[in-house]
């Protein structure tokens, strides 16, 4: 792949935090519960620590932890908690339906790779409206033998979509997840947000970002502008 911005053959984006702005409200929860069974982390401190792993993956570095088997039912909890926080305050990330306007009007085709599972996805997207735009699109960290910074997840999504993966590019909002894109041999834009710019550069970003209208024009195409409709 060359340096210089090229039109990818295929675009994957992370769910969590490049489209829906969950990451945010799901690391409050985590942190809560993670009080609760005697291990104290901070907000800040969960993202540093969980941002881009799966949820089995956060249980074994839970259990490390603790030193003993978390509470049973800790990951379904979870999920219950958030998904009732999703149903109340979630909303797509800046930009990201005006990215995905660019990409259908320059005829890039684009899908989801997230470490989160289907049923996260479909909860997440179809609770932000877009997932009527990426059915069909998603494929889950839970689906390959091993989670982000592995390039599996991204790997099994570039095959399932007919492209190369020297061809793709992924928007991530993660340092694990620029690593696992890496890894793959994929050019990786960082979404910084959570995660500081300078570790999403030193994860292996080709480029890095803070919002996501400026996506476009690093793939060579042009920026969409949504106009509100008149009540």
């Amino acid at each position: 792949m060359s340096d210089g911005p090229a039109t990818p053959a295929l675009v994957i984006l992370d769910c969590d935090g490049v489209l829906v702005d969950s990451e945010r409200l799901m690391q409050v929860e985590f942190s809560a519960m993670l009080h609760e069974i005697g291990l104290p982390m901070t907000p800040a401190e969960t993202a540093r620590t969980f941002l881009g792993r799966s949820m089995p993956n956060c249980l074994r570095i839970i259990e490390e932890r603790l030193g003993h088997a978390a509470p049973a039912g800790f990951l379904d909890e979870l999920q219950r908690r958030a998904f009732a926080v999703f149903a109340r305050d979630l909303v797509p990330v800046a930009g990201a339906p005006t990215l995905l306007d660019a990409l259908d009007a320059a005829g890039i085709p684009y899908c989801v790779a997230s470490s989160g599972s289907h049923e996260k996805m479909r909860t997440t997207l179809g609770r932000t409206g877009l997932l009527a735009r990426l059915d069909g699109k998603l494929t889950s960290s839970l689906e390959v033998p091993r989670g982000k910074p592995c390039p599996d997840v991204f790997l099994l999504a570039a095959s399932r979509m007919g492209a190369i993966a020297r061809d793709c590019v992924v928007i991530e909002d993660s340092p694990l997840g620029i690593e696992a894109a890496v890894a793959a041999g994929m050019r990786a834009i960082g979404l910084a947000d959570l995660a500081p710019a300078a570790r999403l550069a030193e994860a292996g970003a080709w480029m890095v970002v803070s919002h996501l209208d400026a996506v476009a024009p690093l793939l060579g195409i042009a920026s969409r502008t949504r106009t509100m409709t008149p009540a």
